[in-house]
């Protein structure tokens, strides 16, 4: 697997996810249902965009994703 495994792939498809997070329109919902999805959104979102900005190595087997949160 780890042949075939691309990490720049892999971060891209994170950086297109907090985008499409980012974008999801708000379903037809309220109240306190509306505050978890938006609260659900924030953090999909900020995980997304985490691994999508992180450098990625791949070693022996071995994936290492390093973000630098200094900047966060």
């Amino acid at each position: 697997m780890a042949d075939e495994f691309d990490p720049e792939a892999m971060i891209q498809r994170f950086k297109e996810r907090a985008q499409a997070v980012k974008s999801r329109p708000l379903p037809p919902v309220a109240g306190p249902d509306k505050k978890r999805f938006i609260e659900r959104a924030q953090v999909d979102f900020m995980d997304f965009a985490m691994i999508g900005d992180a450098t990625a190595t791949l070693e022996d087997g071995v994936l290492t994703l390093q973000i630098d949160l200094r900047g966060a």
